[in-house]
Order: structure tokens, then sequence, then C-alpha cells
């Protein structure tokens, strides 16, 4: 092969390159704005009136107001809804928490690979299957319109949502830490709280967020089974959408109100859900 050929060979191929790079970007860039415009366009709409926010020229050029938010609190009462749903997201996963980890180890150290089977098919089924019988359960024991109801409901997707997630990272840790803890005395208990936990950090802050995400949104079982005393936050927002209208600029401030801290704790804790995510991934 010629030098003049070769050099032509290569200029294609740095000419490829540099196309295929160009298509990466521009496709990354797609996914990108296709990803944020909704949360941008919330935002600004969270301050316009409701005539600027069905006027699409207005998208920039609005007059700022702060009046949709104070709306929600004082006419929507929303900070009831806001506790509501922090205390029941958090109850869901913390309790979830207690039952799905030792659950995960033991599936991980026995290797009970039916039973995760089993736990893979129940994440499958949609939740709305559950939906009817929880409500008549829940109905004859009296219970609808109370925190324990809707935990209970939300715990049926956290927990095995969490065991299949803590289940590759058990799985990951090696053995011989156990048995070296094993030699040194320590009884299998320990060995999970002391040696196991604290390995597995990454993996539960991941399946912690999403728990806490999955019960903060949850839409369908507070539906059914929440009141006036337990309204959660996808409840009150359903409440701007009235029969004859839909309050936009109350409603936008609401639902930035919702995403806000939850878009917050996922950018505080994205290193943590990006090791977890990945950590269980391959095994060593």
């Amino acid at each position: 092969m010629s030098r003049q050929t070769k050099l032509h060979s290569g200029t294609a191929c740095k000419g490829k390159r540099a196309g295929s790079t160009f298509l990466f970007y521009l496709l990354l860039a797609g996914v990108v704005i296709v990803s944020v415009f909704p949360f941008v366009f919330m935002i600004l709409a969270s301050f316009k009136t409701t005539v600027e926010i069905q006027n699409p020229s207005r998208f920039l050029n609005f007059t700022f107001i702060t009046s949709n938010y104070t709306e929600v609190f004082e006419r929507f009462s929303f900070a009831k809804p806001i506790w509501n749903s922090f205390y029941v997201a958090f109850m869901t996963t913390v309790i979830s928490l207690v039952i799905a980890l030792p659950a995960a180890y033991a599936i991980s150290k026995f290797k009970m690979h039916r039973m995760s089977a089993g736990i893979l098919v129940t994440r499958m089924i949609p939740g709305i299957c559950f939906l009817l019988p929880w409500f008549k359960i829940f109905s004859a024991m009296g219970l609808t319109d109370t925190y324990t109801s809707l935990i209970l409901s939300y715990m049926l997707v956290a927990v095995p949502f969490i065991i299949w997630i803590m289940v590759p990272h058990f799985e990951n840790l090696p053995q011989d830490l156990e048995q070296a803890a094993m030699i040194d005395g320590c009884s299998q208990n320990m060995i999970f709280v002391r040696i196991m936990l604290p390995l597995s950090v990454p993996g539960i802050i991941t399946a912690a967020l999403m728990s806490f995400i999955n019960a903060w949104n949850n839409f369908l079982f507070a539906l059914a089974l929440s009141g006036y005393q337990t309204k959660t936050l996808p409840m009150a927002v359903y409440n701007f959408i009235g029969y004859a209208k839909i309050s936009w600029g109350p409603l936008m401030a609401a639902a930035t109100i919702i995403t806000g801290p939850i878009v917050l704790l996922s950018l505080i804790m994205q290193k943590y859900v990006v090791s977890g995510m990945t950590a269980g991934a391959v095994k060593g």
C-alpha cells in the first residue's frame, strides 16, 4: 500500500470517528434537552399566571409572581400533605430496610435461587392487582385513612425491590471476611451487622433512596386508601384539577414543591447511587 493510500485511509478513519463523535454528542444533547425541559418548564410556570402558562410566546418573557406558592399553602393547606408524604415515605423505607436487608443476606448466603426468582416475579406484578384486595382487607379492619394502611401498601413494593437490589451486593462480598469473623468468634448476626452492612452502604443508600422516592410519589394506593387525615402530596396535587378548570399556576408550584426535595436528595446522593447500582452488577 502506497503512502498516499495510507494517508487517505487514515484521513477517512479520522473523518468517520469525528462524525461518530458528533452524532453521539448530538444524541446526548437531545436526550438531556428532552429530560431537562419538563423540569425547566415546570419551575418557570410556577412563577407565571395561568394566561402566561397557556401562551407559548411567554415562555421566557413573563411577569414574575410568587402568589402561586402562597396559594398552595394558604388555600390548599399543603403543609399537612407534605408531612404525611414524608412520614409515610420515611417509615416505609426504614421498616422495609429492617425486613429486606436480612432477607437479602439470607438469600445470598444460602443460595435461595427459587426464592429470589419468586421475589422477582412479585416485582413484575402491577401494583393495581393488589389494590382491590388490599382495600377490602383494610376496610374490614377499619384501617382506611390511616398511616398504617399506606405504609403497609407501599412496603408491598419496597420490600421486594430492596431485596432484589441487595442480593447481588451481598453475593459480591468476599466470603473470606465471614470465615475470618467466625474464627474470631463472631456470631452470624454480628457478622451481618458489623461486617456485611457497613460494606454494603452504597447499595443500602441506593435501595433506601429508590424506596423513598417510590413512596413519596405513589398515587395509586393513596387514591384508594388515604383520606382527609392522611392525604399525601400526589393526592393534594390531584385536587388542583377541577371539573370546570385547572389551576395551572398553583399546580406547577405544587409540582415543583414535590419534585424539588427528591431532585436535591438525588443530586446529593448521586455518588452513592452510581456506585450502588454498579457494585452488584458484576460478581467478582
